[in-house]
């Protein structure tokens, strides 16, 4: 990694890298390039992008999500106008009271910090929220203008259905690791009850590693 004025710009050979859009791989901070460059020092004969989720959000960022923030965050609000945790199980009493356990708090959270309140529904109908609810959501998430941090809380939203879990995340209210859980209580659980398939839980830490690079650059 080479730091100039405009930032850290990865070098291979001597030479600029480039995103898959043609663009200098260059990134604000110094942790993200030290992430980019171990991912890269990692490759051998030949580059597997799956290993480089770093790398790819930040090309993500740069290809993509620079030139549409708008969109970007249209997007993201309406996750959260149909968000994961708004959602309940209404049986059985386990799993009703794991959702409790986990999603309250976040819901809890969410509305000291945004001064509204949500409504929570039983089952998969959609269930509308106060406009002034969702404003409030809408306006925070409106500041998320670095397409840097933008593409990494569009990821986190995506990858856990919850743009609460991704605010949540992005101000430090629960670790990466908790965030992760409170995305999946339903599928643990069903884990718990019927054992693990080898195959999802592949897919999973795959996820789970694009959700790990996500909140690195959120953390900033």
């Amino acid at each position: 990694m080479a730091e100039e004025e405009a930032g850290f710009q990865l070098r291979l050979d001597g030479k600029r890298a480039m995103t898959p859009g043609k663009k200098p791989l260059s990134v604000p901070r110094r942790d993200l390039a030290e992430a980019i460059a171990v991912e890269w020092e990692a490759q051998k004969e030949f580059i597997n992008p799956a290993s480089m989720p770093v790398t790819r959000l930040i090309n993500s960022a740069i290809d993509g999500v620079a030139a549409r923030r708008a969109e970007v965050q249209r997007d993201i609000v309406a996750y959260a106008g149909a968000d994961l945790l708004y959602y309940r199980a209404g049986e059985p009493e386990g799993l009703v009271a794991r959702q409790q356990a986990v999603w309250d708090p976040l819901i809890a959270w969410a509305e000291r910090r945004f001064g509204v309140r949500f409504i929570l529904a039983e089952g998969v109908v959609y269930v509308a929220q106060p406009e002034p609810t969702l404003a409030a959501v809408a306006a925070s998430i409106e500041l998320f203008d670095d397409p840097f941090r933008l593409a990494c809380f569009n990821i986190a939203t995506t990858l856990s259905g919850s743009a609460l879990i991704a605010l949540a995340l992005a101000e430090g209210a629960v670790d990466v690791e908790a965030a992760w859980a409170a995305a999946h209580v339903d599928e643990d659980w069903n884990i718990e009850k019927w054992g693990e398939d080898t195959e999802a839980m592949a897919r999973r830490a795959k996820r789970f590693a694009d959700f790990s690079a996500a909140a690195l650059a959120l953390r900033g």
